[in-house]
């Protein structure tokens, strides 16, 4: 099968091409770069060769041009942007690059004959859910513009499908990512990033002065947010197994999670304990569009696929970010 992942020199992109590339597939890769990272690319390949084509998602006649020329057989779909808090500062960039660019991606698939694609999607479309624990039937309900691009996008692939039965879909719906790859040098490059434990390893790696904890009077059992972490190879791993199911299966929606969750503070002294570091932590201002809790109902990937995750350990995840963070 000749494979497309758009997004695949950012930090989930890399990682599951990682894992495609322990298969006989035929793999591209398409990135704008602007937080995907070269450097990975370029270690990928010293596994074995595939096409990289730097494209913007928003050059709709040369995406058209390149489905027309290489003829994907599926797509895995990871480019977009991802910041809930930049996405409520700056909501038409979310609305645009999301939900237009892939609108435009799913048409460009159906008029070339690309039937199967799977979809990086977050759990931010449940919003802030009546239960801690959410499962695929949950309310959608997105307190933020990125959660709403994204379940847009998801109502966009519904639609194709019912009015284009061939063109099947298999949407994830991500829970916190973390960590860095088990069994080759790659990680999270980007040096902005905003994710808890990204953020808490470099704090250890004396990267940064300081972190912050945003709002410590959230209703949970110690003030703070909690979320269900889950290792950036297991997340990864999960794509191998939804297209292996799209081959027997018709469309379907899948979490991807471990199904318990940990408080910010739960992860910061998880995170200097692996590590042995005391660094700073400052309290701050809650930050907008943050749910309480979102821990996932992960059953239904586990029962109807054959993915099963290897490193359901928040000790492990820290560990595995902070070695990282030591030396790139």
């Amino acid at each position: 099968m000749k494979i497309l992942i758009s997004g695949g020199a950012g930090y989930i992109g890399s990682h599951t091409l990682r894992q495609f590339l322990k298969t006989d597939h035929e793999l591209c890769v398409l990135d704008n770069l602007s937080k995907g990272s070269k450097i990975a690319i370029n270690d990928l390949q010293s596994i074995r060769d595939f096409k990289f084509f730097e494209l913007d998602l928003s050059d709709f006649k040369e995406v058209k041009s390149l489905f027309e020329r290489e003829k994907f057989d599926a797509i895995v779909h990871f480019a977009a942007s991802i910041e809930v808090f930049e996405s409520m500062q700056d909501p038409l960039k979310y609305y645009m690059n999301n939900t237009v660019n892939t609108t435009n991606l799913i048409k460009t698939c159906i008029e070339t004959g690309v039937n199967k694609f799977i979809f990086s999607s977050t759990a931010a479309t449940y919003g802030e859910p009546q239960t801690s624990v959410v499962s695929e039937n949950s309310p959608l309900a997105p307190i933020n513009p990125y959660g709403k691009s994204k379940l847009m996008s998801e109502w966009v692939l519904k639609d194709a499908n019912m009015a284009h039965p061939e063109f099947k879909y298999c949407i994830l719906r991500y829970f916190n990512v973390a960590g860095a790859c088990m069994d080759f040098n790659i990680g999270q490059r980007y040096p902005k990033a905003t994710l808890l434990i990204k953020v808490a390893a470099e704090c250890a790696a004396k990267k940064r002065d300081k972190m912050f904890i945003f709002g410590d009077d959230y209703d949970t059992k110690d003030g703070t947010c909690i979320r269900d972490y889950i290792h950036v190879d297991d997340i990864s791993s999960a794509h191998l197994a939804a297209l292996e199911y799209l081959e027997e299966h018709e469309s379907d929606i899948f979490n991807v999670g471990y199904g318990h969750g940990f408080s910010v503070k739960e992860v910061i002294e998880s995170m200097k304990r692996v590590t042995g570091v005391d660094f700073k932590v400052e309290l701050a201002p809650r930050r907008a569009g943050d749910p309480s809790v979102l821990i996932s109902d992960a059953q239904k990937i586990r029962t109807l696929t054959s993915w099963q995750p290897k490193f359901d350990d928040l000790d492990l995840i820290c560990k595995s970010a902070y070695d990282w963070e030591k030396q790139c």
